[in-house]
């Protein structure tokens, strides 16, 4: 010590007291001033400091200003540049990147002698910079701060130099009071300021040493100050793992010390800070036991376990700081600064069980949040439904996902193998709403599925049927119908499920379909242009009568059924009964923010679509005013599901309890592929060209026909190409029923003479030099291969899930016989796997088989079901990837940059 008291360093030390750190009447310069981190940061400094920033520098950006609420602050090109305007500073705040740090600190002694602290934030600054860096300084009596740190902070003078100490609004953790802080880490420096209100402490100085490898303003140098510092009575030290800075302290005020990363000790690589990697000896664990040789105290401090001294207390979780604190004053008999402000108490601002019932324990109380996050909250709170953020979708998606190694796609994180077990209704409602509906809203799905789906007198079955007769494939037929279904052919329901939205998505107790709601009210506040939308004209039509009475049978009404009824004065239109519908499938996924207000007022365009898709697929013969397909209207409203209408239009039947469980599996197969699909490339094209910035100028329908155009025969028919292989086989075998075990066919036997056939037929192509010979179709994939027996993970949960339910299939036990086959006879070097393109073929041949050996059903006509079953189980995922692009994806964000495309001759 030198006589006067204060400490004597073997090195330049020029502040000897916290008070010296960051005063009123320092003045600064901020190198690289408008680099990112300083634009946000520095205007915040400059106001809460009282207009200590004199200057910055940006090369190239000469005459420019950093504009802040109390007036803008000069950029120069250079520190020569902006004292040769008269500028005057005595603290340099480094924003440069590792590189330049070096350079911009040399050029700030260099050009100004007045120079006594520099603040460096840049983190990664490398040692041997760090060690030019300090020898430059020592040389000119600087003092140096950092590197990696916010800088430095005095609660009494109300100044910030450096970075973000005390945040965006500094006067709220920056409190008066009697505690130095000084911390590795720059966040949390602020983070135990305000931990410390809770107790009724504020601070003086707050240091953010950070936590690169070389720190030059260390605890050392801080407890010097604070020794000489009669402002602050006690003090908070935050320190990680890595480096001796700590060691051989001499602290003689009152402290808290925070040691954390006891987790950190096994690391071989910098995680977090790059100088908090442990060497020898100075892991968390080794600095505990020096603090704890300090404060002469023999464990660490905690609530239940409060071991402290008059010296001080030793922590590893900064919550604990505040208690530990006032229990260390309470031995020195010092009262904290003022009241307790607030507490630790877990706030939970957000809330929503969702309507799970949790233990108590686990079901915490919202409170209001502080001002001003209250009113921003409440103003949240007070939207309806999800907000997505907008992002390029090009090859992207957030409803489907293929996972590359077992070629399962997720549709809304549900595998479409899960989703196979579910019926065709309920996929569609799952694909939109990303729920599945109950018994009760299944039954309200068939029924306004099945009240539209007949087509006579529609200019969508005129289209249609022009298409058929022209030749065109199944997916150009639809193409042609469901051009017709625009935004005017479903305005009334899309205009009545606007009104209900809008009249009740205030109403905070309608958190699902049958929460509690003044119906008459509501209906009684529509105005007479709003009523009738619900209603309808001279009476009624059959459809609508006979869709309520549906409904009224499907069980106990939902709020929003009850409401058009009351809307409507009577019998409400069809158009009202499918926005009602609509509302009751999404209104939980609506109000729990699963969907968009967007989404649910689309949903009666995209049911109109499914009705049509199905009804379309069927010729005018099979229609007319009163039936379908041989079925009356009102039955199919009543009593189908949609499962059963599009089995029924694809085979002129209903389907027996067993056929109804294969139909939907594959259907649910065929769901997605995932984004890169050529399918799911244009219904997201579809959207993209129409702008989803603008929601509602895009056209759903034209959506879904850019998913049709982008099947074909390749993609979509190709299914056909299976089936044609098993008729082949199988044409000559007498089989009359393909779910019947008896069958009394030796299937090794066909499989077997095939595999030998095959086997000669490949020998003798590729004596020709031919390796474009033909494939066994659907055997072996690019992904399952390789091991001496291969399985289709796909293939296999559905063949299992068959023998559950005991449901037979001679054509996928064949196709098992075939791969064995193929091996025996040396075709192939292992097991081929069954992929999952022969249970798709599998299942429909088994459907179609015994019209077609009775020559009721065509070849042609077996490849025009395979076709249109890949576009009715493709519909589902595409109405998915048209929603979800409609809500996140941006305008032309699925074109390819020219830079990406090429030109070939």
């Amino acid at each position: 010590m030198h006589k006067d008291g204060v400490k004597k360093f073997p090195y330049y030390v020029g502040v000897n007291s916290l008070a010296e750190l960051a005063t009123k009447e320092d003045r600064v310069c901020v190198l690289n001033i408008t680099g990112n981190e300083s634009r946000t940061v520095t205007p915040t400094s400059h106001v809460f400091s009282g207009n200590n920033i004199v200057f910055g520098t940006s090369p190239g950006r000469s005459g420019q200003k950093v504009e802040t609420p109390s007036g803008d602050i000069p950029v120069y090109n250079s520190i020569k540049e902006g004292i040769a305007d008269g500028h005057k500073f005595n603290t340099a705040v480094i924003y440069l990147p590792p590189s330049g740090v070096k350079d911009g600190v040399a050029e700030a002694v260099r050009h100004n002698p007045d120079l006594k602290k520099v603040i460096i934030l840049t983190e990664k600054v490398s040692s041997a910079d760090s060690r030019t860096i300090r020898a430059i300084c020592q040389t000119n009596g600087i003092d140096v701060f950092g590197a990696n740190c916010l800088g430095l902070a005095d609660s009494w003078n109300k100044i910030r130099l450096g970075g973000a100490l005390g945040g965006s609004n500094p006067e709220e953790s920056l409190v008066k009071g009697s505690v130095a802080l000084f911390s590795n880490s720059g966040n949390f420096t602020t983070t135990i300021a305000v931990y410390l209100l809770t107790q009724g402490w504020g601070t003086t100085t707050s240091v953010s040493s950070g936590k690169d490898v070389y720190i030059h303003f260390s605890a050392h140098e801080f407890f010097n100050a604070l020794d000489n510092d009669d402002r602050s009575k006690s003090a908070v030290i935050y320190i990680e793992p890595g480096g001796y800075y700590e060691h051989g302290l001499e602290i003689n005020k009152p402290t808290v010390a925070c040691i954390v990363g006891r987790w950190k000790a096994k690391l071989t690589k910098a995680c977090g800070h790059a100088g908090s990697l442990a060497g020898s000896g100075d892991d968390a664990a080794a600095k505990e036991e020096w603090f704890k040789d300090y404060f002469d105290v023999d464990d660490i401090y905690t609530p239940e376990n409060p071991v402290v001294s008059k010296k001080g207390a030793v922590v590893i979780n900064i919550a604990h700081i505040p208690e530990a604190l006032t229990a260390v004053m309470k031995l020195n008999n010092v009262e904290s600064d003022f009241a307790p402000r607030g507490n630790l108490a877990l706030k939970c601002w957000f809330g929503n069980n969702h309507s799970v019932k949790l233990p108590k324990e686990l079901d915490v109380e919202k409170v209001e949040a502080v001002a001003p996050y209250n009113e921003q909250i409440e103003s949240v709170t007070r939207q309806v439904g999800a907000h997505f953020p907008r992002q390029t979708l090009k090859d992207v998606s957030g409803a489907s996902m293929m996972d590359p190694k077992t070629q399962v796609t997720k549709l809304h994180g549900l595998s479409i193998l899960e989703a196979s077990k579910r019926s065709l209704e309920e996929n569609l409602v799952f694909a939109l709403t990303k729920n599945y509906p109950d018994d009760y809203g299944t039954k309200l799905a068939n029924v306004i599925f099945n009240a539209y789906v007949n087509q006579n007198g529609e200019a969508t079955l005129v289209a249609a049927d022009a298409s058929r007769e022209a030749g065109n494939s199944p997916n150009t037929v639809l193409s042609g119908a469901v051009s017709i279904i625009g935004k005017g052919k479903v305005k009334g329901a899309v205009d009545a499920m606007n009104i209900i939205v809008d009249k009740f998505e205030e109403i905070r107790s309608v958190s699902d379909a049958f929460g509690k709601a003044d119906i008459k009210g509501i209906a009684a506040s529509l105005t007479s242009e709003e009523k009738a939308v619900f209603a309808t004209k001279d009476g009624g039509c059959d459809r609508c009568k006979d869709m309520m009475v549906a409904i009224d049978a499907a069980g106990k009404p939902s709020i929003f059924i009850e409401f058009i009824k009351e809307a409507a004065g009577g019998q409400p239109s069809s158009a009202a009964i499918v926005a009602a519908v609509w509302a009751t499938l999404g209104w939980k996924a609506f109000v729990g923010k699963d969907i968009s207000k967007v989404t649910l007022t689309t949903l009666p365009w995209h049911s109109r679509i499914f009705s049509t898709f199905i009804g379309s697929s069927v010729s005018s013969d099979r229609q007319n005013d009163k039936e379908f397909s041989g079925i009356a209207n009102k039955e199919l409203i009543a009593d189908w599901s949609f499962t059963d209408t599009a089995f029924l239009a694809l085979l002129g039947r209903r389907p027996s309890k067993d056929e109804r469980f294969e139909f939907s599996m594959l259907l649910g197969l065929i769901i997605s592929n995932g984004p890169g699909t050529i399918s799911g490339q244009g219904a997201k094209g579809g959207v993209s060209a129409d702008g989803p910035e603008d929601p509602f100028r895009v056209q759903i329908n034209k959506s879904y026909i850019g998913f049709l155009t982008h099947t074909g025969f390749a993609h979509g028919g190709n299914g056909y190409e299976a089936i044609a292989f098993l008729i082949e086989q199988f044409k000559e075998s007498g089989l009359k029923a393909p779910g019947e075990k008896s069958h009394g066919i030796d299937l090794k036997a066909i499989a077997e003479k095939y595999a030998t056939e095959y086997s000669d037929y490949k020998a003798e192509q590729k004596s020709l030099g031919n390796i474009q010979y033909k494939k066994v179709p659907c055997v072996n994939h690019p992904i399952f291969k390789g091991k001496p027996v291969n399985f289709d993970p796909r293939e296999r949960f559905v063949t299992e899930l068959f023998e559950d339910k005991k449901i037979y299939n001679v054509f996928l036990e064949f196709y098992n016989d075939l791969v064995n086959a193929l091996f025996t006879t040396k075709v192939t070097k292992n097991v081929y796997c069954v992929n999952v393109d022969a249970v798709i073929a599998v299942i429909l041949l088994k459907m179609v088989w015994e019209p077609f050996v009775a020559g009721t059903v065509s070849d042609k006509e077996v490849e025009t079901a395979a076709f249109t079953t890949f576009l009715f189980g493709r519909m589902i995922g595409s109405a998915a990837e048209i929603d979800d692009h409609l809500n996140r994806g941006k305008n032309m964000d699925t074109r390819t940059p020219a830079s990406k495309c090429s030109y070939v001759r």
